[in-house]
């Protein structure tokens, strides 16, 4: 184990692109593994291939881009630039991601209305995206190197991916939808099961 760990910064630095997407890939699946989790009940794997493949084909793909052409056009880690960055993601990347994320997990589950949860939860989810991504891109484009931004992405969107997975399957964009499922979950585990 400790030997992958060592291998990893090479290949990031070796192999940024697939590196990067993979580590995305991995967290964002993971995270909709966790939402199921939470919601109790039986593991849907089919529906964490779903968001590997969505995760993997686009989502791991336009961060790791996207961020490479902020910084391309936007150099370097002044307050200023960061700031502007910060902006740019989240009036342009944030809402391409959002909105694909929804479009193609609908197409991916067969949906004849595939625009749909897009328009009943984007806005909700956008705005809940509002009090996260600009914190965590903040500290990506001041503290991360170049080459490791997609992965963290990917790290911090482990939590984004087990609220948007939820917010697809049960939720309605919303983050109190998501805190009364764990407020349930808590109140149900402190109770215990019933005796018999």
């Amino acid at each position: 184990m400790a030997g992958w760990w060592r291998a990893l910064p090479r290949a990031a630095l070796r192999y940024p692109w697939p590196t990067n997407v993979l580590l995305y890939t991995g967290l964002f699946s993971a995270g909709d593994a966790l939402q199921q989790r939470l919601r109790g009940g039986p593991a849907d794997w089919r529906q964490t291939r779903r968001v590997a493949t969505l995760a993997v084909i686009f989502q791991g793909n336009f961060s790791y881009a996207w961020l490479r052409l902020l910084e391309r056009a936007l150099p370097g880690r002044a307050p200023r630039v960061v700031l502007a960055k910060v902006l740019c993601d989240q009036l342009l990347g944030g809402p391409i991601m959002l909105s694909a994320f929804y479009v193609g997990m609908s197409i991916l589950q067969g949906q004849d209305d595939i625009v749909l949860d897009l328009k009943q939860k984007f806005w909700n989810t956008y705005k809940a995206g509002l009090m996260y991504w600009p914190f965590v891109q903040l500290t990506n484009f001041s503290l991360v190197p170049v080459q490791w931004r997609t992965a963290y992405t990917g790290l911090c969107g482990f939590l984004w991916a087990t609220f948007l997975c939820f917010s697809q399957q049960n939720g309605d964009g919303t983050l109190k939808s998501a805190f009364i499922l764990l407020r349930r979950k808590v109140a149900g585990a402190v109770e215990g099961p019933p005796e018999q």
